[in-house]
């Protein structure tokens, strides 16, 4: 593990580096609020749909930018000169244990936040390396509560560059290191984030509501992480603006891995009553409705839309959106759709819907006739043929029996034999 004496870091000075990559910058421009980038990485942003500057969450007056010469002259006296003194030694690799240890005593006693950036982005790639990298970082016991306390001290109304980037890293760290720790790592982490008077909470909704596509999936799994019990659950779900801003990440429009990690999210706090009322009068079954609709859709979407949706049919007034609401039963249709479309997990999920509205409760008959519109009949007859669990089969052999099927269906089902042999869906 030993290291030459001699070899050290190159420092990269903070204005050469990106804010959004935080790396050394190519071409950089300035937008209206004085703050420059790298062109390709503001120009992802701005394509994005974001009218902010993503440093100052300022909103734009314009979104046009400028070129900095000046700042590219510079960087490009100073990569040259870089390059000269790197020609003639190797380039340094990851950090060793010893110099993370370094780093971390660097962090908790520097007062200066853009040398507390260039220590935490060394972490990052040493958190990224490898499992253990990751595991020797979870077993420092003051890391996550430092980490947290970056996080709460970004709030809406600071200004300060390097303490919103502190943050983002943070909750990038907390993302990759927490992610594959034990239920004591969660444990830890929802008691460390929940209890701080709300600043971390702030800073998550923070960064979904302005951040960039990586930052709202990284602050989403955050969430979901410390959703470690009902008590964190029903704190999360409180918080004002969380539960809306989660909805508007599910729309059909939005990318396939921020809806998965919010579905998931939604999926883990709805286990409360409370909660699936507010999702519910928030119109979330209108957004999945839209999902199960799209043809194009990941598996992966497809099958959380369905469970989240067997979740919410569990009230009464889930029930009856689902089968009306504004749409006249074009949600219904969408999970007759996806019955042996999808998956094994889609169809179970799907099946469950129906004989919740169409078996167990009755409560509308156009959920039935919808079913029987949209050839659900013939669709369920081939489930019960499929290698499904003896649960589904019950189920769909129980819709059936009450959607009135005609006298051939009928005698197609009493004639079934288990021992006939049928082709698997899936």
């Amino acid at each position: 593990m030993g290291r030459d004496e001699t070899e050290t870091y190159i420092t990269v000075p903070s204005l050469f580096k990106c804010p959004i990559s935080l790396d050394v910058m190519k071409s950089p421009v300035s937008l209206c609020t004085g703050v420059t980038y790298d062109r390709a990485s503001i120009q992802q942003w701005l394509d994005g749909g974001n009218n902010t500057c993503p440093a100052t969450m300022q909103v734009l007056r314009t979104k046009s930018f400028v070129p900095n010469l000046t700042l590219q002259r510079l960087i490009k006296t100073w990569s040259d000169s870089v390059g000269r003194r790197a020609a003639a030694s190797p380039p340094r690799g990851i950090l060793t244990v010893e110099e993370v240890n370094e780093s971390l005593r660097r962090l908790s006693h520097e007062k200066d936040d853009e040398i507390r950036l260039e220590n935490l982005s060394r972490i990052v790639r040493f958190a990224k390396d490898s499992d253990a990298n990751r595991e020797f970082l979870r077993r420092e016991k003051d890391f996550a509560p430092m980490l947290v306390d970056f996080i709460a001290a970004v709030d809406g109304g600071t200004r300060a560059t390097a303490k919103i980037k502190l943050g983002l890293l943070a909750i990038m760290i907390l993302d990759t290191v927490i992610q594959g720790g034990n239920e004591r790592d969660r444990e830890r982490l929802s008691k460390l984030m929940l209890t701080d008077g709300g600043g971390c909470l702030t800073a998550l909704l923070l960064a979904i509501r302005r951040g960039n596509l990586k930052t709202k999936i990284e602050s989403v799994r955050v969430l979901e992480m410390i959703s470690f019990d009902s008590k964190s659950k029903e704190i999360i779900s409180e918080r004002n603006g969380i539960l809306s801003e989660l909805i508007k990440t599910i729309s059909s429009e939005s990318d396939p891995l921020l809806m998965e990690a919010s579905l998931s999210l939604l999926i883990t706090i709805s286990t409360s009553k409370r909660v699936r009322s507010k999702l519910i009068a928030e119109k979330t079954i209108s957004k999945i409705k839209d999902i199960l609709l799209t043809e194009t859709m990941s598996v992966a979407v497809t099958e959380k839309s369905l469970k989240l949706l067997e979740t919410l049919s569990s009230k009464r007034e889930g029930r009856s959106e689902i089968c009306g609401g504004v749409d006249g039963g074009r949600c219904v249709e969408g999970v007759v759709r996806k019955l042996l479309k999808v998956s094994a997990t889609a169809t179970e999920h799907a099946v469950t819907i129906l004989w919740c509205l169409c078996y167990v409760f009755r409560e509308d008959k156009k959920a039935e006739e919808t079913v029987v519109r949209c050839n659900g009949v013939t669709k369920l007859l081939v489930v019960i043929q499929s290698n499904c669990s003896p649960m589904v089969r019950q189920m769909a052999k129980d819709l059936i029996k009450v959607l009135k099927v005609n006298t051939s269906a009928a005698s197609a089902l009493s004639a079934y034999e288990t021992n006939t042999t049928h082709i698997t869906p899936f």
